[in-house]
């Protein structure tokens, strides 16, 4: 298929044709929700769904991948492309775990340019030649699968390279991506050049090429979630967050539960139980800037009615998130967490898992920034 360059594909064919392929060559992806995000690898593609490689516990799985915002991320082509989708089930392909995604009817352009272009590519440098074919070196300032900027090692003589001339280039990127190729100079100031591709890398050539800018966009975004965690870390005694930072807070009579969940959950910052009355709820509306957890303790007509009426008694001002403990099970808990429209909902088991305290961790930073405490979520 020939790699578009509108915002949006949307026909059928097209994008079975873009599934094919990626799934074919076992493609690198990443599974996303406004709260975590997973990396994994296509496997497979049927009619109605496209198998992806589960990297994650069934248990994250289950209620991490479980909503309505679930996207995939992943390059094709020249570009990096954003698609629509939902957990369709769990299986086994070729041996591996895999789960079963719907098949999206829509593909965006993840960044809509030509090309993601790598700005921290380290002490790279490429070879490239004058008008009189002298070849000159220059240090690489960023790098995409469509073009090049170089800082020249010397200053350039007049009309020794100009704008639109056709040149040869050569850099080694990785040891499996060496470009050895054609360059139209389309930029020109003092020492900077400004090249593109002639013609543009294609084939396996391109698949690792994209694959590789696609994971540097990656390891970017969350370098520059983290420098943000971190300067907000290192501001003034008098600019960090006081007590109205966001707060884990547990709707809960159950004491043991608080202690339990403590521990583990140290890291996705302050936890504190209120019990599970209106008055604490309005206290806590009028608060904000709080995780409400409501404890789930089971799912009969009396229980369901309870937790409508603290949902409501929040009047829509906090995040809700449902934790399910004892017999309560999972589709129950979902459409419970559908009734009160809470942003998600977990079944503790007899361990806390690592997934939790991530889950608790991102949903604060989707609704209040990212000033709260708390690792990136990778």
């Amino acid at each position: 298929m020939q790699n578009k360059t509108e915002p949006s594909i949307r026909n059928a064919v097209a994008i079975r044709e873009a599934f094919a392929s990626v799934c074919g060559r076992g493609e690198l992806l990443l599974l996303v929700t406004p709260y975590v995000r997973f990396e994994s690898t296509f496997l497979r593609l049927d009619a109605d769904a496209v198998h992806v490689q589960a990297t994650m516990s069934r248990e994250d799985a289950q209620y991490g991948l479980r909503s309505s915002d679930l996207r995939m991320r992943f390059p094709f082509g020249h570009q990096f492309f954003e698609a629509p989708t939902a957990l369709k089930g769990v299986g086994l392909v070729r041996g591996r775990q895999s789960l079963a995604l719907a098949l999206p009817d829509v593909m965006n352009v993840d960044d809509y340019r030509a090309s993601y272009r790598v700005e921290r590519v380290g002490r790279l440098v490429a070879t490239f030649s004058s008008r009189s074919y002298d070849l000159l070196l220059g240090t690489v300032v960023n790098i995409s699968t469509s073009g090049i900027r170089l800082f020249a090692q010397r200053d350039l003589e007049e009309g020794e390279v100009r704008v639109d001339d056709l040149i040869h280039l050569s850099v080694t990127v990785t040891p499996d991506i060496a470009l050895n190729c054609k360059a139209k100079v389309r930029y020109l100031k003092d020492r900077i050049l400004g090249l593109e591709f002639r013609p543009r890398p294609d084939g396996e050539l391109l698949d690792r090429f994209a694959r590789w800018v696609f994971q540097k966009q990656a390891e970017e975004q969350i370098l520059l979630a983290g420098r943000g965690d971190a300067e907000a870390g290192a501001a003034p005694a008098e600019a960090r967050p006081g007590p109205g930072a966001p707060a884990v807070v547990l709707v809960s009579g159950d004491a043991d539960l608080e202690a339990r969940l403590r521990g583990p959950l140290r890291e996705a910052g302050e936890l504190r139980r209120v019990p599970p009355s209106l008055q604490a709820m309005k206290d806590l509306a009028a608060a904000g800037r709080s995780l409400a957890v409501f404890h789930v303790q089971g799912l009969g007509m009396d229980d369901r009615k309870r937790i409508r009426t603290l949902a409501e008694a929040l009047g829509g001002k906090l995040p809700v998130l449902l934790l399910g403990t004892g017999e309560v099970e999972g589709a129950g808990l979902f459409e419970l967490g559908n009734e009160v429209r809470a942003v998600a909902v977990y079944s503790l088991g007899p361990v806390v898992s690592g997934f939790l305290p991530r889950l608790l961790q991102g949903i604060p930073r989707k609704h209040f920034g990212r000033e709260e405490p708390g690792a990136q979520l990778v």
